[in-house]
């Protein structure tokens, strides 16, 4: 005998009101049944002809923004949203002080190292180089920042959101999927 469940995940209505804006204030849970349907998808997905996801975060001329901080700092993202950072950090020793390069998240309030690359009083002429590529989250009022205490370090790279503050996915510039 068929049992039905009603279901009351927020997530689920969510996905189900993002999915299918037409049922937007449909007053109705969603319910669940122990009967198994066999389901056909005929979308693209299914047939194999969409892109492979790790494609959607890739750089693109339209879409990506440069990063570059020496001896100051450089705001890499102020809006919301889920971003891919690429590039490489380069210090030189400097006999005098600690050389770092490092990113920084802020709320606005406090603010925290997610990444860093430092050299504590070498050598000048001795070089140490790290390439970094890494994704982030900013809520709302959150920003990241490279961040170069010194002529002696460079922060060079690319930035690009790869999603909103909802989730939804951001297509390289010039991508139309099929």
């Amino acid at each position: 005998m068929p049992e039905i469940s009603q279901v009351t995940s927020e997530a689920l209505q969510a996905t189900l009101r993002r999915l299918l804006p037409s049922q937007t204030g449909f007053g109705t849970d969603l319910e669940a049944s122990n009967v198994i349907t066999p389901i056909i998808d005929l979308t693209p997905t299914a047939e194999g002809s969409s892109v492979p996801s790790f494609l959607q975060t890739a750089l693109a001329f339209g879409s990506q923004t440069n990063i570059f901080a020496q001896n100051t700092t450089d705001v890499v993202a102020n809006s919301g949203g889920f971003y891919r950072i690429i590039g490489t950090a380069t210090v030189e020793g400097s006999a005098a002080s600690q050389i770092k390069g490092s990113f920084t998240m802020s709320d606005g309030l406090s603010t925290t190292t997610v990444w860093a690359l430092e050299m504590e009083n070498g050598d000048p002429g001795q070089y140490l180089s790290e390439s970094f590529d890494f994704y982030v989250f900013l809520a709302a009022g959150e920003s990241i920042s490279a961040v170069s205490n010194g002529l002696e370090c460079v922060m060079s790279g690319s930035v690009r959101a790869i999603a909103d503050l909802n989730g939804n996915l951001i297509s390289p510039s010039g991508f139309q999927p099929q």
